[in-house]
């Protein structure tokens, strides 16, 4: 139980529902503080500003979507597959009395309209599963609803060789068969070529690898310090594929075979502008 008004608490309860990798300012910083540093850098690179249409694409339990409600005071929107995510964020967006600010709907990205126009777009650990072939598709799609001059960030997990299409010591296999079956990694390049192929210009580009690492390893050691309660919960089997799971993906990261890449690319106005700070002074700026 929590009062809904206490920002802190909220703010604390947004980074313990955070998926994918943390952003870490210093070796020092928690994981629950380095989440949040990703929910603020992420908006950063998006020059997020009140009242500007977002669109969240696998907006997972929300944090997103609320941070940037909530410190930057855009009208957000959320789409997931999952029913239990909608739910859960349908009851946080009535708990935070975010109605006029945040919505969510259970739908496919292809099945967005493309008359509907957002003036910034996150993907934040969901283009893995989209898959090579269909990245004509997908990136397709976000370039037709955003808004000439608008930006999208892309954050996804990616090969660090060229052609690779497992990892070794048989981790890919393993996460195909228990974890993420079907997804699919490639190099960063063919996700600059794809998102360029669609009309949408790359301007910055960071490799977040190190990030990750440290992220599954926090996330390993707070498996394993409750242990007895995941394995009741989920019982032995699901808790050792996870554990393996994790630290072999931080093991991945750790050696270089996975890097972890947010991709910011904007769609230029038709006589080809596309207006944006002349350093990247602004992605480290303090202040929302």
């Amino acid at each position: 139980h929590y009062d809904v008004s206490d920002a802190f608490y909220r703010m604390w309860l947004d980074a313990r529902m955070v998926y994918s990798c943390a952003y870490f300012h210093t070796a020092e910083d928690s994981l629950d503080t380095a989440q949040l540093q990703k929910l603020e850098h992420i908006c950063h690179k998006l020059r997020l500003s009140p009242g500007e249409r977002f669109l969240d694409i696998g907006c997972g339990w929300g944090a997103l979507l609320f941070h940037a409600a909530e410190v930057h005071g855009v009208r957000a929107t959320g789409i997931t597959l999952s029913q239990n995510q909608f739910e859960h964020v349908q009851r946080e967006i009535t708990a935070r009395g975010l109605a006029s600010h945040v919505q969510v709907e259970l739908r496919d990205y292809l099945d967005l309209p493309d008359d509907s126009q957002y003036d910034k777009i996150a993907s934040v650990g969901m283009f893995e599963h989209v898959g090579v072939r269909h990245f004509p598709a997908y990136f397709g799609k976000i370039a037709r609803i955003l808004a000439p001059g608008g930006l999208v960030l892309n954050h996804g997990i990616t090969h660090n060789s060229f052609g690779a299409d497992s990892l070794g010591s048989g981790i890919g296999e393993f996460v195909d068969d228990y974890v993420f079956p079907g997804g699919q990694l490639t190099h960063v390049a063919e996700v600059i070529e794809g998102l360029a192929r669609q009309g949408l210009e790359p301007i910055d580009a960071e490799a977040l690898r190190e990030h990750y690492a440290r992220t599954l390893w926090c996330w390993v050691e707070r498996l394993e310090a409750r242990a007895d309660e995941a394995r009741h919960e989920i019982g032995d089997e699901r808790y050792r594929i996870w554990r393996i799971y994790m630290a072999g993906s931080a093991h991945a990261f750790d050696r270089g075979w996975l890097s972890l890449w947010q991709i910011l690319a904007g769609k230029p106005h038709a006589d080809g502008r596309l207006p944006h700070p002349l350093t990247r002074a602004y992605m480290y700026d303090s202040t929302p």
